[in-house]
């Protein structure tokens, strides 16, 4: 078996069940664990200064500056006072920093208070004992550290144990919960959503803009009115304005106080989602509605039943079967020479998208491109040339961004890695193997019911992935076991008030401290909103609105769109309108047409920074009131992407002549993809390992960096490899092989998997 194999097969073990109660029953025991004290943030104390003077010195006499010294330190040792600071909730750690900034406090401070400097004088006159220190010591470590006055009521606000009593409007009312399970291409979601148009009012909560534009165009197609809410979008049908019985909006913006007769929560097993659960768990908490219809997969039955009987009610489920047959193929492609029309190549990288595309064209071939940061109209023109029989595009190159929300016409699905990047629980940055689920949403993905192929293909790109594949989609989905959730705001300025020098990065650290959950729930991953609020911390803006900047979607990775959130942020704070002149000096309007790869991207970044104007639009209307002429702006700006794509393979010809892209070789081939897979642990077929070797033994170039970059390699290791590479050739030994390669690596697997 190969080691490509074999470290695919291994990431697949299934997570032992003992494994998962122990995490349940550690989660519901949260509530009795200490606070993490590394992030409690010492404050300065300014001196005591009183309008009669030092009335400490004239009672008594100049302090000697060594004997205090020598008396706060004896203080410091003493255990019984560490024993009574710790109940006061000054552990080890909190204790010495107190100690540290009350000795530096005493000794500094040009007058103390009154009572102190007569303590301490007794103290060196052998007249008064250490421990008489200990109040003024408490008083000042409580001054530094104001959670410790109020830990009871920060435990208290930041309680999270039993959400479905946040919404009161839905617990008033007997709600009917109606579980559609069943897979990709299904009908689940088809069922749902003619109950919806049925009912007098309804609302379909969806996790992208397209599904829900999808839903909103389908509902007034069928001639029940139907309004349009995502986070940069508000469109309503009526003319005037009214807003109609029924909407069709992103999870995200789903109102908890409306009431509506059905509500359909789609994709319901993306509760569990780190990041984005918590909006799931909301929806189906508190929406106000007679009936909620969940499509989802039925591993997540079992977990929203428990739910629900939180709530006290009871859910129907009904299953579904897939309308169309799709298949694993005995063979793998290996070539991009054995495309056949309807192929669609599922790449989890750009630049991977970027390369293919190029070898597809040299081999006098069309191909579409999907992924996830397009805008939503490139993307469906993208899915639009795909499927029309009459272009000759018959082949489509695509991130999983085509999992959910596109309609395509796909005969065969073509894994060409099985490795994709992402983040774990404490929001750092591994490559692992696709999941069974996320493997089925793609695979699904061929022969729908909707196309012209009636039955669907699946394979991959080499040969090693094929029975790997195979092994992910045997195996069953692991079942779903806790929601996600989060701080609200409100949370959030109690928080705040207890704690009002406390910066808002740090409020939220400390509440997901002390946050107390059970075994049903987690908090969701904060990073982003940290790193928002870190980014945005010198700016003056009162808490509120720092909060719902922090709640911004942005793509953090796009330096352009972080800048432009940080000149947003300046000029809201100056409270000075961000005019659609301003918007377009900043961006540079008119853009135009891109040259190559590197203006397509800068492009999108644009797109998403007009995104960002239009979401803050919706919260700040008179700080952001030209929405309507830069929602004009960004539709030209969509035109204009839609143009450089469709000639993409054109801007990558222009930026390999610039500078060669990562992971594309001489000739286009497919080398620098399977050598960046060979990079993830993970081996390419043996056609194209002879074509690779001079890759690897050039790794400080292109792709060495990009290793690096992408955490996949450290700098030492890829300094010891090109180390035992140079040894290799002066001892006359083989060139470099994929083979050699792992030998080398050794046990260094683990650091090449996570960052």
């Amino acid at each position: 078996m190969s080691l490509r194999r074999c470290f695919l097969l291994l990431s697949r073990l299934p997570v032992p069940r003992r494994a998962c109660a122990i995490r349940r029953a550690a989660s519901s025991g949260s509530s009795s664990r200490p606070p993490d004290t590394s992030l409690f943030v010492p404050l300065s104390v300014r001196s005591e200064t009183s309008r009669d003077g030092d009335i400490g010195l004239e009672l008594s006499q100049a302090l000697d500056k060594s004997e205090i010294l020598k008396a706060l330190n004896r203080f410091y040792k003493r255990k019984e006072i560490q024993k009574v600071a710790a109940e006061q909730g000054l552990d080890a750690r909190l204790f010495h920093q107190a100690f540290i900034s009350f000795r530096k406090y005493v000794l500094e401070m040009p007058s103390l208070g009154a009572e102190l400097h007569i303590i301490l004088n007794d103290i060196c006159c052998g007249a008064g004992h250490i421990d008489d220190i200990y109040p003024y010591f408490i008083r000042h470590a409580k001054q530094i550290f104001p959670m410790l006055d109020c830990m009871e009521d920060l435990r208290k606000i930041s309680d999270l144990r039993v959400p479905a009593n946040w919404y009161p409007e839905a617990r008033a009312i007997q709600r009917k919960v109606v579980f559609h399970a069943g897979p990709t291409n299904s009908g689940k979601t088809y069922h749902a959503i003619q109950r919806y148009l049925a009912a007098k009012s309804g609302i379909y909560c969806g996790p992208l803009k397209l599904l829900a534009h999808e839903i909103f165009e389908k509902s007034n197609s069928a001639g029940v009115p139907c309004d349009l809410v995502t986070g940069e979008e508000r469109t309503f049908v009526d003319p005037e304005g009214r807003q109609s019985s029924h909407v069709a909006c992103t999870i995200e913006m789903c109102s908890v106080t409306t009431p509506y007769e059905v509500a359909v929560i789609d994709e319901i097993q993306m509760i569990k989602d780190l990041a984005r659960g918590w909006a799931w768990t909301r929806a189906l908490l508190g929406l106000c509605a007679e009936e909620i219809h969940v499509c989802g997969e039925a591993a997540a039955v079992n977990f929203v039943r428990e739910l629900m009987f939180s709530t006290g009610e009871e859910m129907e489920v009904h299953n579904y079967e897939r309308l169309t047959p799709f298949s694993v193929l005995d063979h793998a492609v290996v070539s991009l020479d054995n495309l056949r029309p309807g192929d669609c190549i599922v790449c989890f990288s750009k630049n991977d998208i970027y390369s293919i595309s190029r070898q597809i064209e040299v081999r006098g071939l069309e191909c579409a491109v999907i992924y996830g940061s397009l805008p939503p109209g490139t993307k469906l023109s993208q899915a639009k040339k795909f499927n029309d029989p009459d272009d000759p595009c018959k082949i489509l190159v695509a991130t999983d961004a085509i999992g959910m929300g596109l309609n395509l016409s796909i005969r065969r699905i073509i894994f060409n890695s099985l490795v994709k990047p992402t983040v774990n629980e404490k929001g750092e940055k591994e490559m692992d193997t696709i999941s069974t689920s996320q493997a089925l949403q793609i695979a699904g993905r061929a022969g729908r019911f909707s196309s012209v192929f009636k039955e669907g293909q699946v394979t991959t790109m080499h040969h090693d992935d094929l029975p790997v594949l195979k092994e992910i989609l045997q195996h069953p989905v692991d079942p779903i076991e806790s929601a996600g959730l989060h701080p609200t705001a409100e949370q959030i300025e109690m928080f705040a008030y207890h704690l009002p020098d406390a910066t808002l990065s740090n409020l939220i650290d400390i509440f997901v401290s002390l946050s107390q959950v059970d075994g049903l729930y987690f908090v969701c991953n904060i990073d982003d909103f940290k790193f928002l609020a870190d980014m945005i911390q010198h700016i003056p803006l009162n808490l509120r609105s720092r909060y719902v900047f922090c709640t911004a979607p942005i793509n953090k990775k796009q330096p352009f769109v972080c800048t432009s959130f940080l000149k947003f942020a300046r000029q809201f704070s100056r409270d000075e309108p961000l005019t659609f002149d301003w918007v377009c000096r900043h961006i540079n309007w008119p853009l135009v047409t891109p040259r190559n790869i590197k203006d397509l991207v800068h492009l999108e970044a644009v797109h998403d920074v007009l995104d960002l104007y239009l979401w803050l639009s919706y919260r700040f209307m008179d700080m952001f009131p030209d929405a309507n002429l830069v929602r004009e702006v960004q539709q030209e700006l969509d035109h204009i992407i839609q143009q450089g794509v469709r000639n993409i393979t054109r801007l990558i010809r222009a930026s390999e002549a610039q500078a060669p892209l990562p992971g594309t070789g001489k000739n286009g081939d497919a080398a620098g993809i399977q050598h960046r897979s060979r990079g993830s642990g993970i081996q390419g077929p043996s056609s194209s390992r002879a074509r690779g070797n001079k890759t690897l033994g050039r790794a400080s170039g292109s792709l060495g960096s990009r290793l690096v970059q992408e955490g996949l390699l450290t700098p030492e290791l890829l300094d010891q490899l090109r180390s035992e590479w140079s040894q290799g050739r002066s001892l006359n030994d083989p060139k470099p092989t994929p083979e050699n390669l792992n030998k080398t690596q050794g046990g260094k697997k683990k650091k090449l998997k996570k960052k």
